[in-house]
């Protein structure tokens, strides 16, 4: 468990690295002058100055920054200022620090496909299956199997009541089992990672709407695997129906939030995130890697958003700074920036006081 928390740490830590390598790296190639790369934020502990460019460690274990030339402090008229590039070049390396979380996810998707990747399969499907499963795909909260400690990846191997005891290979089979005992007390045993035991619980007669006796989604699952050539091709097929399925949950919970109904969107932070990069962590190396890369592509999105503080409230002022023929004032964004980097620190806090929270 120690292991993966680490392991989880350093692998969204790397991807913050990675996301800010982006940016150096294309400001470099257009010949914009970085005062500053540095991993973690201030306070500085150490750093060495190599050229033009200090490179530091800092105290706060919460991601990495470049400081460019000019970026914040719009008089600085130099060659090597970053407000005096053409427009699209700031926008390129402004974009290419979130493009390089699809980048990534691509890279991760693709050795998940050649290693072999779970896939979703139909009852009906028979032959050549490859550690076929009925795994957990939702828990709904307060639900039976919420209480029971069932979570989200198990996978159920055995149904009991009595002594009568089912073997468990399709989806049908657990949901006419549980429709037969509503109302009784039945056994499950459940794989999660290399652990196997059994909760017991009790199947509700009368469920709220929208949610099984159990308060479970199931899904059928087998290990498919691709050719390491053709492995690529599937992995940015995978980013992209990922990003997609991902844009469509955001804008059904936002038509939802609009109508005063519950979303099921639940707002997690940096703890929050390590404990299912623990849970998951478990289950092995191909899961470990499928959920770094669907961590990859929503912080893409995120940073995408048009907000202040994130590369998408960049693109905002360029976008206006493109309209008006002038940048705005720099006192006036850094004011603005500031403002949206308060609000965005203060609910990363609230967020994590709730994922501790949630730990007792």
């Amino acid at each position: 468990m120690v292991f993966t928390i680490i392991l989880a740490f350093i692998s969204l830590i790397g991807l913050i690295v990675l996301h800010e390598f982006s940016h150096f790296i294309l400001a470099k190639r257009f010949g914009v002058k970085i005062e500053e790369f540095g991993i973690f934020l201030p306070p500085r502990l150490i750093g060495k100055k190599i050229g033009e460019t200090i490179y530091s460690l800092n105290l706060l274990p919460f991601g990495a920054f470049v400081k460019l030339y000019g970026e914040v402090d719009h008089e600085k008229k130099e060659y090597w200022s970053f407000t005096q590039k053409p427009i699209w070049q700031r926008v390129l390396i402004v974009i290419g620090g979130v493009v390089s979380f699809w980048i990534i996810s691509a890279i991760l998707l693709s050795i998940v496909m050649g290693l072999g990747t779970p896939t979703t399969i139909s009852d009906k499907e028979n032959g050549n299956l490859i550690e076929p499963k009925v795994q957990i795909a939702a828990v709904a909260p307060n639900s039976p199997a919420e209480i029971a400690g069932i979570k989200p990846g198990d996978t159920i191997k055995k149904f009991s009541i009595s002594n009568l005891q089912f073997s468990i290979d399709k989806v049908k089979e657990v949901q006419e089992l549980t429709e037969k005992y509503k109302g009784e007390e039945v056994t499950l045993t459940i794989e999660r990672g290399k652990e196997i035991f059994e909760v017991s619980l009790v199947p509700r007669v009368s469920p709220p709407e929208g949610e099984g006796a159990m308060g479970v989604a199931l899904v059928r699952t087998t290990i498919k695997s691709y050719p390491w050539e053709e492995a690529p091709i599937q992995g940015i097929i995978a980013t992209g129906n990922l990003t997609v399925a991902i844009i469509q949950g955001w804008a059904r919970a936002l038509v939802l939030a609009t109508k005063r109904e519950p979303t099921g969107v639940q707002l997690m932070g940096p703890v929050g995130i390590l404990g299912l990069f623990a849970q998951i962590g478990q289950l092995g190396i191909n899961y470990f890697l499928q959920f770094v890369a669907i961590i990859s592509i929503y912080m893409a999105l995120f940073n995408v958003l048009p907000i202040p503080a994130l590369d998408g409230g960049k693109l905002v002022f360029l976008g206006i700074e493109a309209l008006r023929k002038r940048p705005v004032s720099s006192k006036t964004e850094q004011q603005i920036t500031t403002f949206f980097f308060v609000l965005l620190i203060g609910l990363i806090i609230l967020v994590t006081i709730k994922d501790i929270s949630r730990l007792f």
